[in-house]
């Protein structure tokens, strides 16, 4: 690299940054898994973890990624050819019902541009048109990490109870959790899926899921296979702060200070930070005369924003002049939009002043790669983060 030197900016929408008091946290002896003192700390993050996802029912917490959640809310919820709606939002969208099906079930998946998110008005047509309730599911990605497109889900789940339909509400909040507003009771999701690597400000290693009463009735009669991701001991054991299987123990000290951080500062000022950032982000890339990936401005993300490069550039090259000029990580388009866009995370453990730096790296790796832009981009950003 050519410059070697201060430190690398990690601006990927996940893994995040995280804080040193949290990689303090995980640097403690681990603890007999079996003993008191673990039991405390399980039901402390147990616990503690219930108001972000906005929920006073219980939180099942995987040592896995987020890919082993979106299994486990599938698994402990469904039966072999039961039908499942899934929406084309993006990559990851794609791949939970590439899963869907792999596992043995009916997806009847809804084609997207990737450049908006779940419609409520579609789901309520599928639905309404589903007389016979064959439909046991509804899968929607609160905030697609590919896109930087979040879904309206309390507007989902009002098209679901708008055409009395009793499809389960799973939800895939993984880049979102932690850094958007989101409302697991109130907006009436049965599972909700996240991850730690993101908005909670861990390593990846931990994955979760929320788990509404009429989810945890569906899991009494489910019956695709599983063992590992079943439910049923997993909660049983939590009741005594345990786990049937060897828990992360290092990680979930972690989650301990990383909840502790979050309630220090405040939800409400969490998701009003990543707001601004989001904004603030927009502002440069409008300035810059570049156009943002998301075609909604109802479903602008807080948590990360793709940008669409010119014809006849490649957004893979400039991302590799950013790493090599500035030491910063931007975030690949995935899927159908590899070399189209790049990403910017602004999510998790971050401030105005790393923002401003980010978006000064993107805005001279964008000159060198010869992409033509109004340099006064960076100061529309600056102007924002002063005004809020």
């Amino acid at each position: 690299m050519s410059y070697a030197g201060g430190r690398h900016f990690l601006q990927i929408p996940g893994p995040t940054n995280v804080p040193d008091s949290v990689l303090r946290a995980m640097s403690a002896q681990t603890i007999d898994h079996r003993g008191p003192e673990f039991a405390e700390l399980g039901r402390a993050v147990l616990d503690g973890v219930k108001p972000v996802f906005g929920t006073q029912g219980p939180v099942v917490i995987y040592p896995a990624s987020g890919t082993g959640a979106w299994e486990a809310a599938l698994v402990n919820t469904l039966s072999p050819g039961d039908r499942v709606l899934c929406f084309e939002t993006g990559h990851f969208a794609s791949l939970w019902q590439e899963m869907a099906t792999a596992l043995g079930l009916e997806v009847d998946f809804v084609p997207g541009d990737w450049r908006h998110g779940v419609s409520p008005e579609v789901v309520a047509e599928r639905l309404e048109q589903d007389t016979g309730h064959t439909i046991k599911a509804v899968c929607v990605v609160h905030n697609e990490t590919s896109t930087g497109v979040t879904s309206r889900v309390a507007e989902v789940r009002a098209a679901i109870d708008a055409a009395a339909h009793p499809a389960l509400l799973l939800v895939d909040t993984i880049s979102s959790l932690g850094s958007i507003d989101y409302r697991h009771d109130e907006w009436g999701v049965d599972v909700t899926v996240a991850g730690s690597q993101k908005g909670l400000m861990l390593p990846p290693g931990l994955s979760f899921n929320a788990i509404s009463e009429k989810a945890l009735n569906a899991s009494r009669s489910a019956r695709l296979p599983k063992s590992f991701w079943n439910w049923q001991p997993i909660l049983a054991a939590n009741e005594r702060g345990f786990f049937p299987y060897t828990p992360a123990t290092n990680l979930l000290y972690g989650l301990r200070e990383a909840l502790r951080l979050l309630n220090a500062e405040g939800l409400d000022a969490v998701f009003a930070r990543h707001i601004r950032h989001g904004e603030a982000t927009r502002a440069a890339v409008n300035g810059w005369g570049l156009e943002v990936l998301c075609a909604d401005e109802r479903e602008y993300s807080s948590s990360l924003t793709a940008i669409m490069v010119p014809e006849g550039h490649d957004a893979d090259k400039i991302r590799a002049i950013i790493l090599d000029r500035f030491d910063m990580s931007l975030g690949a388009g995935l899927g159908k939009l590899s070399g189209r866009v790049f990403r910017i995370g602004h999510l998790g453990s971050f401030n105005d002043l790393m923002l401003a730096g980010t978006l000064a790296g993107v805005q001279m790796g964008l000159t060198l790669a010869g992409v033509r832009i109004d340099p006064t981009g960076l100061n529309a950003a600056l102007d924002r983060l002063q005004s809020l």
